[in-house]
């Protein structure tokens, strides 16, 4: 009798920068255990290991979190760049080790009617961060020195009025205390198009690009001078904005993380080591049967 021929497992598509994600975070769940907290600061020198040098950061991530609850700080982190500059990625390698409770993520769709009648600046406030709380935006206030300024969504005066407020309404929230950070990922415009190409081949990732992202490129030089006009009026001496070459997407995480972790002074207060108690035993309790309960069914087992 001729041997059955095996059947042929249907091809995946190429997942791309989804693959590389997930193989990305099956290295680090394992790296985590073996690094374990406690080991200093990742100084590169030379060669490093990506994988190594991100977990060493996210151990420091977990202190300064911790370091941020008990003192009650109030951090708040601009993400800001050209589309596809990697502004998601550095926001997900910052998280994916913390407390969502204490640090957590905000990005805002377009305003409502109702939000277009308020004080700018109003729908921002609102997401700003209590005491003890890290707040990460991805995009801001800034939208509007950016692609509201360049696709005519908001008005000259109303574009000038930001200009002149922005720096004002900054220094408001650093006089009452907010640690406030703002970082633009700069991406060329050789490397956009290339991860832009990555995108629109890539099912899952597909939903990233959206009919405004294709339409920057065709107003790339009036977001490069929008983005002047902004860095002109907007980068002072007390809120300065850092520039990221993010060209390379794992670098620009590693130093954007490694910055972050330098501006804000913090100490080392992981709670202490604490023993498990034994469970007590309960004869009388019965579970009751499987067979009564609506188990899933195991495709994967």
């Amino acid at each position: 009798m001729a041997a059955k021929k095996k059947k042929k497992k249907a091809a995946l598509p190429d997942g791309g920068e989804l693959r590389r994600d997930i193989e990305e975070e099956v290295r680090l769940e394992g790296h985590w255990r073996i690094v374990g907290p406690g080991t200093p600061p990742v100084q590169p020198a030379g060669e490093y290991n990506y994988i190594d040098a991100l977990v060493g950061l996210q151990f420091e991530l977990i202190k300064l979190q911790e370091w941020v609850r008990i003192n009650g700080l109030r951090v708040v982190i601009l993400f800001e760049g050209r589309d596809a500059a990697g502004k998601g990625g550095v926001i997900k390698r910052i998280t994916e080790a913390l407390n969502p409770r204490i640090c957590r993520i905000v990005a805002l769709t377009t305003p409502t009617e109702r939000e277009r009648g308020q004080w700018y600046f109003q729908r921002y406030v609102a997401q700003l961060p209590a005491r003890g709380e890290m707040v990460l935006f991805d995009r801001s206030w800034y939208n509007r020195a950016g692609v509201e300024h360049v696709m005519g969504f908001c008005t000259p005066e109303e574009y000038e009025e930001f200009l002149t407020s922005c720096p004002i309404f900054e220094d408001m929230l650093l006089r009452s205390g907010i640690i406030l950070l703002k970082y633009w990922f700069s991406v060329s415009d050789e490397e956009q198009e290339r991860r832009f190409h990555e995108r629109m081949r890539n099912p899952i990732k597909r939903w990233k690009l959206s009919p405004m992202d294709l339409k920057s490129r065709e107003l790339w030089v009036e977001y490069s001078k929008a983005k002047d006009a902004m860095l002109e009026h907007t980068d002072t001496k007390t809120s300065p904005w850092y520039m990221i070459d993010a060209d390379n997407k794992k670098k620009a995480r590693l130093n954007c993380i490694a910055h972050i972790l330098r501006q804000i002074p913090y100490k080392d207060l992981r709670p202490v080591e604490l023993d498990l108690p034994p469970r007590p035993l309960d004869t009388n309790y019965k579970r009751p049967k499987k067979s009564s309960q609506n188990w899933i069914t195991q495709p994967f087992s």
